[in-house]
């Protein structure tokens, strides 16, 4: 099993979660992250001013699959939250050793 965390911009949320859904993955976890890369932030005007903005607002995808759709997740979130721009993103892949539902008590696959 494998965990995908995908670093993405607001905007393209919508599209990769409709995507993935439509590529049989049953949840996944979202959750409002900020940071930076080499884009190292920018810089805003706000009432005659500037302001510097250190860390860019992002979301946080994370998805677990079985080994086997790994390379068609992450194909999906690839081409869907690519602009060509910087700031696009990150995807990072990492095993899992177990998984397992709380509520039924399922463990490997079958928990996911």
């Amino acid at each position: 099993m494998k965990k995908i965390e995908a670093i993405i911009r607001h905007f393209k949320l919508d599209e990769i979660k409709t995507s993935l859904n439509e590529a049989g993955v049953e949840g996944m976890t979202i959750t409002e992250v900020k940071g930076y890369g080499r884009q190292k932030g920018h810089t805003e005007m706000y009432r005659g001013n500037e302001y510097a903005i250190d860390f860019v607002p992002k979301v946080k995808v994370e998805v677990v699959v079985a080994e086997a759709n790994l390379k068609g997740v992450v194909d999906t979130i690839m081409s869907k939250a690519q602009t060509g721009q910087m700031g696009d993103g990150k995807i990072f892949v990492s095993d899992l050793s177990e998984v397992i539902r709380i509520r039924t008590g399922e463990t490997g696959e079958d928990a996911i």
